[in-house]
């Protein structure tokens, strides 16, 4: 657990799924940034520049933010901004399934009323009206895109929109599409190696829709899903392309026949389930991910390509968590290493050790990952056998069994 220390007194905040084992805090200082500024107590943060040079504070620096009205979180990753402002009530919106489940978790463990904020996904309908837009900047510029967007009608001329991010995650692509979708831009200086964003909403800019969803037909060469087209939200991973390590397990996917459940775990835009359900017609699949874009995505997928009539579930969760154990014949798997910014296997070891739990005995687990993560390992010990199905330089599918 660890404490925020903010000018509305101090919270304790953690990640979801807590695990003793992640020494990653639920805050960083781009979240710290955005509080004081809301405080007023980010002076100078936005230079301009007067007629000589000299750079000058902008004039509403050292005010206290206006949150009497509609407040609009957008992309908190761990819930810290929500939780220190739950007293606004505001709206956050999100397309994490895990972050929704920290906001909930931080609400309740610093007594907050959780029936004070309202949590939303990227597929629920916004807010009609927003007058205060926070934004923390997500890894994936397309999501930001989309999500500015489908805001930018909410938005008015006295709206105060502020985003947030590491330096590392503001570019000028960033500050370009906040200047096309909500008006003039200007970004602060950096504390901590973070940066603010202030855009000056102008009600006259034109209304042009999102260019999301992305389509595209598959390539030759990928099994049962060659020549299909995959549907791609914005932020799912790899959106205009087939990704390579996708392109090799989807080379080398089991051949099964007769009535089993399979799960694509960590689905994205459900190129592997469907893969998976068009090989086995008598399969029903579920598909699962924690994010919101990537089960819609999923789902288009696979209606587009397997037909009204396959059976298939779509489930936005924490991997396997709540699947009966023993339930599962098949689970196809493709983990990410990364979480936001930082590099880890948590999210590899909590899939496995969900799929060990729900496969039945005989079940399979198949990975496809990077050589140099050494998942066989970790396979290993879970399940007490590992066989490597195919390999190439930079990719192996490996095959694990439940005893």
């Amino acid at each position: 657990m660890n404490r925020l220390s903010t000018s509305r007194g101090e919270v304790d905040l953690v990640r979801f799924p807590v695990d003793p084992r992640d020494r990653l805090r639920a805050w960083d200082a781009a979240d710290e940034y955005l509080l004081r500024y809301l405080d007023g107590d980010a002076a100078g943060a936005f230079p301009v520049r007067d007629g000589d040079g000299t750079a000058r504070p902008a004039a509403a620096d050292g005010a206290p933010a206006d949150l009497s009205g509609t407040v609009a979180v957008v992309g908190d990753r761990w819930g810290a901004l929500t939780t220190v402002l739950a007293g606004h009530r505001p709206v956050q919106i999100s397309d994490s399934f895990l972050a929704q489940q920290a906001t909930r978790a931080n609400l309740a463990r610093n007594g907050a009323d959780p029936d004070a904020v309202r949590l939303l996904s990227t597929r629920d309908t916004p807010p009609e009206r927003i007058d205060v837009l926070l934004v923390r900047v997500p890894k994936s510029l397309a999501l930001l895109e989309d999500q500015l967007h489908r805001l930018a009608p909410a938005v008015h001329a006295g709206t105060l929109v502020a985003g947030t991010g590491m330096t590392t995650e503001i570019h000028t692509s960033t500050l370009r599409l906040f200047e096309r979708t909500i008006g003039p831009t200007r970004t602060s200086l950096a504390v901590r190696k973070a940066r603010l964003i202030l855009a000056v909403p102008d009600p006259a800019l034109p209304r042009t829709p999102s260019p999301w969803p992305l389509r595209y037909t598959l390539p030759d060469g990928v099994g049962p899903v060659s020549g299909r087209t995959v549907t791609n939200h914005a932020g799912v991973f790899c959106a205009d392309r087939l990704d390579i390590g996708t392109r090799f397990l989807l080379q080398h996917l089991p051949r099964r026949a007769g009535a089993e459940r399979v799960v694509d775990l960590g689905c994205g835009n459900g190129v592997v389930g469907t893969a998976a359900a068009l090989a086995n017609p008598d399969a029903e699949v579920l598909f699962v991910d924690e994010s919101h874009q990537a089960v819609a995505s999923a789902e288009a997928t696979f209606r587009a390509g397997a037909g009204p009539d396959a059976r298939a579930e779509f489930r936005v969760g924490d991997g396997l968590a709540g699947i009966p154990a023993g339930s599962v014949d098949l689970v196809l798997n493709n983990p990410p290493f990364h979480a936001h910014r930082a590099t880890t296997d948590g999210t590899a070891r909590r899939m496995f050790a969900g799929a060990r739990d729900a496969l039945r005995p005989g079940g399979e687990l198949w990975v496809v990952g990077n050589r140099h993560l050494g998942y066989h390992v970790r396979l290993q010990r879970l399940f007490g056998n590992c066989e490597v199905v195919a390999g190439n330089p930079k990719f192996v599918v490996l095959r694990a069994v439940r005893a």
